[in-house]
């Protein structure tokens, strides 16, 4: 009994210590879930390059985009409160009209099925400016399409760096060019809520706030008085206008 148990003893060891060789020889490039894994498993073979995931969810988002902001860009022509509003309405209208001519063509050739209406979010923010008036409306149509556009301006960075196919690589530069030209057309209606976007932006930072540190002889900023109760005051700067209470909503990146 004692040599059997032995011999099975020595036959496990052996087995651990094959396992034990065996495991380096599991290339981890090629286990699910890592980075590598999932870009292959994600794409597929085109003429133009391997299409990734993240190329066919950029012409989603480009399709998306014209479906809210066409009529939201119309809406603020007609309604013409101002003229930047105007402005900026124009340059939606303009911009969209031809980005997605380009990105349904594109979608075409390589075999991506587009939506055809907006989203029940994207919905809901055409609904809000509709039911505003005079300088809600106004900031709401400022701050909503602002966030939005903000929020994509990445997502087209990150798959024009990354991106294989040519096809997709041209309408991110197109996409980049047409984002940030309506970005700089809202920002001028003098509207837009930078420290709401700011404070959004530091709500789902990951990465430590590190970096150069501050200018020698430059005091930091004062934080605001304190109320009565201890509270950070909120009348040290006027409280934000409706399109700020997006803050537990904001938008997708989606244009």
């Amino acid at each position: 009994m004692r040599r059997i148990n032995g011999t099975a003893l020595i036959i496990a060891a052996l087995v651990v210590t094959l396992g034990a060789l065996a495991f380096p020889m599991w290339s981890y490039a090629d286990r699910s879930g890592t980075g590598p894994a999932n870009l292959a498993a994600g794409s597929v073979a085109t003429q133009w390059g391997p299409l990734s995931a993240a190329d066919r969810d950029l012409l989603v988002k480009v399709r998306l985009a014209g479906l809210w902001e066409l009529p939201a860009g119309q809406q603020a022509v007609e309604r013409a409160p101002t003229e930047a509003i105007k402005e900026a309405g124009d340059h939606l209208i303009v911009g969209h009209t031809d980005l997605d001519k380009r990105a349904r063509a594109v979608a075409a050739q390589l075999g991506v099925e587009l939506p055809n209406q907006p989203t029940a979010q994207q919905q809901g923010w055409l609904q809000e400016l509709t039911e505003a008036e005079g300088m809600e409306y106004q900031r709401k149509f400022a701050n909503l399409l602002r966030v939005a556009h903000g929020k994509v301006f990445a997502v087209i960075a990150q798959v024009r760096d990354s991106t294989r196919n040519t096809l997709i690589r041209q309408l991110a530069s197109d996409s980049n060019q047409t984002v940030l030209d309506h970005i700089t057309m809202l920002e001028a209606t003098g509207l837009v809520d930078f420290d709401d976007i700011a404070n959004g932006g530091a709500a789902t930072a990951t990465t430590s706030p590190t970096g150069p540190p501050p200018p020698s002889g430059v005091a930091p900023p004062e934080p605001p008085p304190a109320g009565p109760t201890g509270d950070v005051s909120t009348t040290s700067r006027p409280s934000p206008a409706p399109p700020g209470e997006v803050n537990t909503d904001r938008p997708e990146p989606q244009m």
